[in-house]
């Protein structure tokens, strides 16, 4: 997803749910910290993970699902969509939310996203732990778009279970310069 895309997914989740503020809680949110030097792993995601504020049901997750959202006419029309989740969905660190990068552009017209900085991001998908994740976190290492420093303590302040603590860490361990 470009950049464009990426504003277009968060102007029309806005609108969709009649919202100013939005979170983006996935790979895209590295678009907020970033001018032009993306990582391909990121380009590659066709979806942009949104959350809604006192969204406590789940209702307004759901709607941006249903509307614009995997397979819905957005998505066949745009080649991209907004995947509306639950915050629950992602493990962050602690302190994440005073960490929030505000995204705000004038082709997202007069909505802001308040994306996940590189390191809680780097952290969230460490901890999930899938392929495409562990490889977007790897292009983040290696293009120096985080650094090892803080990354640890920031695991290690994740409500997570410890097989994923241990698989984040690793991937530390895997940067980390030769003797």
């Amino acid at each position: 997803m470009n950049r464009s895309q990426f504003e277009h997914a968060i102007r029309a989740a806005a609108a969709v749910v009649g919202e100013s503020e939005i979170l983006v809680i996935g790979s895209q949110a590295i678009h907020a910290s970033l001018d032009d030097q993306i990582p391909e792993s990121a380009m590659r995601s066709v979806e942009a993970d949104i959350a809604l504020f006192a969204d406590e049901d789940g209702a307004k997750s759901d709607l941006v699902d249903g509307s614009i959202g995997e397979a819905s006419m957005f998505h066949q029309t745009f080649g991209f969509y907004a995947q509306g989740v639950s915050i629950e969905s992602a493990i962050l660190p602690d302190g994440w939310e005073e960490r929030l990068v505000r995204y705000k552009s004038p082709a997202a017209g007069e909505v802001v996203a308040w994306c996940l900085s590189p390191e809680d991001l780097w952290v969230s998908k460490a901890l999930a732990g899938r392929p495409k994740d562990l490889e977007f976190c790897r292009s983040l290492l290696r293009t120096d778009l985080v650094e090892d420093d803080g990354l640890r303590r920031l695991v290690m302040s994740a409500d997570a279970v410890e097989p994923k603590r241990t698989l984040a860490l690793s991937l530390l361990n895997e940067e980390a310069p030769g003797p």
